[in-house]
């Protein structure tokens, strides 16, 4: 998607930014809210993306905890000479005994529950932990508290996690759970952008989603819970 030029100037927005790659994301494990570093890959694509997002003009950053998120929302707030905010509601879906098993692995030993997960099921709970709503709820929450910190026409920039980002892109623009499978997962350190919708007589009663899964190059989709 491409940025809409007829947005209202007054709207906020808000960019949902997914973090670079760890090896965990190249071998193809579940992260969950395990706590893995980026490589050498995702530092790099960090700093390439901070590079446009600088230019979005953002006026405050929020990232998750975990230090993958964490790691890429510095590459950005050192550009901007901004402080990140830390929220743990931004962290990535709590898959409990899922995590730190290859997908191919979670398939053999938990057939009937991943193909649930697979199949968009929104309130299968990986590994026996958190569903998709809970995940949804909670990044809301974060999201809602913190865009209500920015003024008319300035922008927030969200750096989480893929499973969490495409769980938030959901509850925000309110589609039914059962939809949520019909958004698209996001590349590592690709990026997702909402603007608020203006009515006639200046009120925000909506968002829209302006932009998806947008970034450097062409870049696979890797495993989304990460």
């Amino acid at each position: 998607m491409t940025r809409n030029p007829h947005t209202h100037p007054a709207a906020r927005r808000i960019i949902f930014w997914r973090h670079g790659r760890t090896e965990w994301n190249r071998s193809g494990l579940f992260q969950g809210q395990e706590d893995i570093d980026l490589d050498d890959t995702g530092r790099e694509q960090a700093a390439r993306a901070a590079e446009v997002l600088v230019t979005r003009q953002p006026s405050m950053i929020i990232s998750s905890d975990l230090r993958r998120a964490a790691d890429t929302a510095a590459a950005l707030a050192g550009l901007s000479s901004m402080d990140v905010s830390y929220d743990v509601r931004l962290r990535e879906t709590d898959a409990g005994e899922w995590q730190g098993l290859s997908f191919a692995a979670i398939d053999e030993q938990f057939a009937d529950d991943n193909a649930a997960w697979r199949g968009g099921d929104p309130e299968v709970r990986a590994g026996g932990a958190e569903n998709r709503i809970e995940v949804g709820q909670r990044m809301l929450a974060a999201v809602t508290d913190a865009v209500a910190s920015i003024a008319p026409s300035e922008t927030l920039v969200v750096v989480s996690h893929g499973g969490a980002i495409r769980a938030a892109l959901a509850a925000l623009m309110g589609l039914p759970p059962e939809r949520w499978g019909a958004l698209a997962g996001l590349s590592n350190c690709h990026w997702s952008e909402v603007h608020e919708v203006v009515g006639r007589s200046g009120a925000l009663f909506s968002w829209q989603l302006t932009e998806h899964n947008v970034g450097l190059g062409s870049l696979p989709v890797e495993p989304l819970e990460g």
